[in-house]
């Protein structure tokens, strides 16, 4: 069983099942007289099942293990399938503690199901690391894998790159975040990644310690089928410049199709930020774009505002929190949604020190008859109520479209919050979400 467990291929399975079969009465007399006179006692049959169902896998591959629940049908020890039976029936999932081999086993079910699992989250098992390693498989039959600070290793990343390149694949989102991935890893979702079979849509690599190799294979693998990939977040990765510039040639892909793009808390260098300039060469279909806890200088932001000012920029989501604007990037920003406004319809702009005349400028967007803005982030910007005052007279003319204002962490005194109140009494106010 050892041999089989660590055998690359699988070419022992088959033998290995074959003699814990061995053990039933009812093979012996296929066999004729080929076994002699076994001798079957219960304590030994008993206590080989035991064996099984405690064997360490911890080292072995995920779909290796699940031989060990094949030898336990042989041995029609059928205890394991009927408490799975009973775990994907019941109602409260989450509170019945699964063992390794349960895993194994629902793992197992999972892929022979004919219907494909619409989410296989790891962290909504109670069971213990290493059965969530023997779940993994399980992706193979589903549409949306959460693989999260689980570990992974060469051998899980193996099978998340058969789940990518198998036919049909129905994969569309795969989130590997909070895993540290090595170059080997990298290399084998890439694998997967540029299968002719990967219908991937979303793919998620937070503070995955993404090395500038790693970076150089995923770009490559994205780049050669980028059609449909619609999301793709490497937030909380310390990325290089030609990190981002690898992701560029991804960008200016004709075939390119991306709609949210999350590079949060990056370290993005200026350099950086002007291979974000490809947004401009294909600006159509993006939608979100997250560049929060990135200190951006004032270049950076004018060239951001070039793909802004795009009459085909669709942008509806634009996160620049505590990206240290200065009063020239505000101003280079304010000017760059004026010009195009109507799409726009969340904003986050917090964790900025925004002055007065920052504000004064925002007014202005604000006030634009096109603006379509229902979320507004200015929580922790060194708010007063003369910003404030700014703030409520904008919203008093174009009151009707804003569902959700956050202001928390500002002073805004008395005064301030007597403006913002006028502004909760107007009629036209449909404000759903106000945060101080």
């Amino acid at each position: 069983m050892g041999k089989s467990l660590g055998s690359e291929n699988g070419h022992l399975d088959l033998f290995v099942r074959f003699l814990h079969g061995l053990s039933l009465e009812s093979n012996h007399s296929v066999l004729g007289g080929l076994l002699g006179r076994p001798e079957n006692s219960p304590d030994i049959i008993q206590r080989v099942i035991n064996n099984l169902k405690e064997m360490n896998t911890e080292y072995f591959s995920p779909d290796r293990s699940i031989n060990i629940f094949h030898c336990l049908m042989e041995m029609n020890d059928r205890s394991v399938h009927q408490e799975i039976q009973e775990f994907l029936k019941s109602e409260n999932r989450s509170e019945t503690e699964l063992s390794v081999i349960h895993c194994s086993a629902l793992a197992y079910m999972l892929q022979m199901s004919e219907e494909v699992l619409d989410e296989l989250d790891l962290k909504k098992y109670n069971t213990s690391y290493e059965g969530q390693q023997r779940l993994i498989p399980a992706m193979r039959n589903c549409r949306k894998a959460r693989l999260t600070h689980c570990g992974l290793s060469d051998t899980e990343c193996e099978v998340v790159a058969s789940a990518l390149k198998a036919n049909p694949s129905h994969l569309r989102e795969l989130d590997l975040s909070y895993n540290t991935l090595s170059d080997s890893d990298i290399k084998l979702l890439c694998a997967g990644l540029e299968s002719l079979n990967c219908r991937l849509e979303t793919l998620r690599l937070c503070g995955c310690s993404l090395s500038k190799i790693g970076c150089a294979s995923l770009a490559s693998a994205l780049t050669s089928n980028p059609s449909h990939l619609r999301e793709l977040d490497l937030s909380y990765n310390n990325l290089q410049s030609s990190d981002v510039k690898l992701l560029r040639d991804l960008k200016e892909s004709s075939d390119c199709r991306l709609e949210v793009l999350r590079l949060e808390d990056c370290s993005l260098p200026g350099i950086s930020c002007a291979s974000l300039s490809a947004l401009r060469s294909n600006p159509s279909h993006l939608r979100l774009l997250s560049l929060r806890e990135n200190k951006l200088q004032d270049s950076d932001v004018e060239l951001l505002c070039g793909f802004l000012k795009s009459p085909d920029c669709r942008l509806e989501a634009l996160g620049l929190g505590g990206c240290s604007m200065s009063d020239i990037s505000c101003t280079s920003l304010v000017s760059a949604l004026k010009s195009n406004p109507s799409h726009l319809r969340v904003l986050n702009l917090s964790e900025n020190k925004l002055q007065e005349s920052d504000v004064e400028l925002l007014r202005d967007f604000l006030k634009s008859p096109d603006c379509r803005l229902k979320t507004l982030l200015l929580n922790g910007c060194s708010l007063t109520e003369i910003s404030c005052a700014s703030l409520v007279s904008a919203m008093k003319v174009n009151p009707s479209h804003l569902r959700a204002l956050f202001l928390n962490n500002n002073k805004l005194q008395d005064t301030g919050v007597e403006l913002l109140c006028d502004f909760l009494k107007d009629p036209h106010c449909k404000l759903e979400v106000l945060r101080w």
